[in-house]
């Protein structure tokens, strides 16, 4: 394993630490509120770093997501990597990516991820999603939003044609309820036609699917179509949530790496009893073992990234980079904020912040137990990568 970045990756990762630097001050944090920073994202599109993603693979984005979570920017660069530009480039057909990512990569086209718990969504008429997902981060900016259903099919839906409510989580990420009523939806990798949210004069909906000789109402949507090698649904669906929980992992490992150094900042200048803090004992404790567990964050998310990267099974490392982003990021944004004594608990210190993203990234996609639990399934069925 070599996690040295490339010359491609380290530069985009300096580019990302200098926009997220000079743009996501607390000042524009606090004017921001639990919205966005459109000004932000339009930066960071004309940067070309969404763009970039394709190019410096999940590991390039891990690196570039460490530094969103050091200064929290409140935007919605990790949805849009991870459940636009790398799933539909992934899992995607030809004629999706031609036509997605160009919009993805320039910000014109935003995508969050639904990947709800078991039956929450169905597909009932062919094409006709129904269900409820009540917690979507990032639907409030999304255009489009990728669901997984009840058979774990990935598709692809307009926020437009869809009921979005506005819900306000522990951090400010731009939630949604997404209610599907019959909504259209676009099957990732599905075989050309099958586009019921397309758009254009040329949009085939759910009954005028053409498949050449076969008749679409007496065809199983699982069904391999003549001429296309599609992905076993489960696949995608696999990948797509491991590449999301490390993603988020690495987005954790910046969270974290941001609280520790405004607590070691703080601890240096605060003085008690004519030492700084710094010099106790047992505060160096304390920073030292959030220290340890921000490595262990980075560098699982790194090996899951670079398997990704290299084409090597990967799950399982997943799974271990959520772990720690959930049990050893919980602890660190404590310390963070235990650290900062009285001044931790004032919601406005830009410590509070990392301690609420801290928090919510803990369980996004499962929580230190619940991921254990999917790992130690893993292991005892033999389904253990090496």
């Amino acid at each position: 394993m070599d996690f040295t970045p490339t010359e491609e990756q380290a530069a985009a990762r300096d580019l990302a630490a200098r926009i997220f630097g000079d743009l996501s001050t607390h000042e524009r944090l606090a004017a921001a509120g639990t919205g966005s920073d459109a000004e932000l994202w339009k930066e960071l599109c004309a940067a070309g770093l969404v763009a970039a993603v394709a190019d410096i693979g999940l590991l390039g984005l891990v690196l570039l997501l460490e530094e969103q979570g050091r200064t929290t920017a409140q935007v919605p660069f990790a949805a849009s990597c991870v459940y636009g530009l790398l799933a539909v480039t992934a899992h995607g057909s030809q004629e999706q990516r031609e036509r997605l990512l160009p919009g993805i990569g320039d910000g014109t086209v935003v995508v969050s991820g639904a990947m709800s718990g078991p039956g929450a969504v169905r597909e009932g008429a062919p094409g006709r999603l129904s269900g409820v997902v009540p917690v979507v981060p990032w639907l409030r900016d999304a255009t489009h939003v990728l669901v997984a259903d009840d058979r774990h099919r990935i598709w692809l839906v307009r926020t437009t044609e869809a009921a979005c409510e506005p819900v306000e989580l522990t951090a400010p990420w731009s939630a949604g309820r997404l209610t599907l009523d019959g909504t259209p939806g676009e099957r990732l990798g599905g075989p050309p036609g099958e586009r019921y949210a397309g758009e254009g004069p040329d949009e085939v909906g759910p009954d005028e699917v053409d498949r050449g000789e076969v008749d679409p109402g007496e065809m199983d949507p699982d069904e391999e179509v003549p001429g296309k090698e599609e992905q076993a649904p489960q696949d995608a669906y696999d990948d797509i949530l491991a590449t999301a929980r490390t993603a988020f992992a690495g987005l954790q490992a910046g969270v974290c790496a941001g609280s520790l150094a405004r607590a070691v900042e703080y601890t240096n200048t605060r003085e008690q009893f004519g030492r700084p803090l710094a010099a106790k004992q047992g505060v160096q404790l304390r920073a030292a073992d959030a220290y340890m567990d921000t490595e262990a964050i980075r560098v699982t998310a790194y090996e899951a990234a670079w398997r990704r990267d290299e084409g090597l099974a990967y799950t399982t490392h997943a799974l271990t980079a959520a772990w720690w982003a959930s049990e050893a990021g919980q602890r660190v944004v404590h310390t963070g904020q235990h650290l900062h004594g009285g001044t931790g608990a004032d919601l406005e210190h830009p410590v509070h912040r990392h301690f609420l993203w801290g928090r919510q990234l803990d369980a996004y996609l499962g929580c230190g137990s619940e991921v254990l639990q999917e790992l130690g399934e893993l292991i005892v069925s033999g389904e253990v990568e090496t």
